[in-house]
């Protein structure tokens, strides 16, 4: 059997447990055993202002691990971003991109210092020069009920952030 016939049966058998899934519990009469159609669900948009679903904590993700230096709190750090609405069920969890530093200057700020975001305080804590991270950032550890500064963060919004530690100071 060819590969391409083998994913099909598999495709086919996959469908048929889930159309036996739903098939109703008495046969005689599905419209009784079925009940009242459910209403249909609002429809999702991915990338748009409103708040996504809450992130319940910081979830840290290293995509490279760093060799150089390491950022500890009271450390000048340099970094790279790129700052996305938090939406799970969207492409890698990205919804709306608000800000960037690429192709622009690094961000430099004290490690620590509340000079951020709570959630990048915490989530770059250890990271060393070179090392690459996704942070998914609770509402808490963000902007929480306040809206950011230049409207591209709504209240309550749950963020995701690719960063770059560039340099420790």
């Amino acid at each position: 059997m060819q590969r391409s016939s083998l994913f099909v049966a598999v495709l086919c058998a996959l469908a048929s447990t889930v159309a036996l899934a739903q098939t109703p519990a008495n046969p005689a009469n599905p419209a009784a055993a079925a009940g009242p159609a459910p209403a249909p669900a609002a429809p999702m948009v991915v990338g748009s202002a409103t708040p996504g679903p809450a992130a319940e904590q910081l979830i840290v993700i290293d995509n490279k691990i760093g060799t150089g230096r390491e950022a500890t709190t009271g450390s000048n750090v340099s970094m790279h971003y790129s700052g996305w609405l938090y939406r799970p069920l969207a492409k890698a969890m990205h919804g709306k991109l608000f800000d960037s530093s690429v192709g622009r200057e690094p961000l430099d700020f004290v490690l620590g210092a509340g000079r951020v975001i709570k959630g990048w305080d915490q989530g770059i804590q250890g990271m060393k020069v070179g090392g690459k991270r996704t942070l998914i950032i609770p509402s808490e550890l963000a902007y929480g009920s306040r809206a950011a500064p230049g409207g591209g963060i709504p209240p309550n919004s749950a963020l995701i952030f690719d960063v770059e530690l560039i340099d420790v100071k």
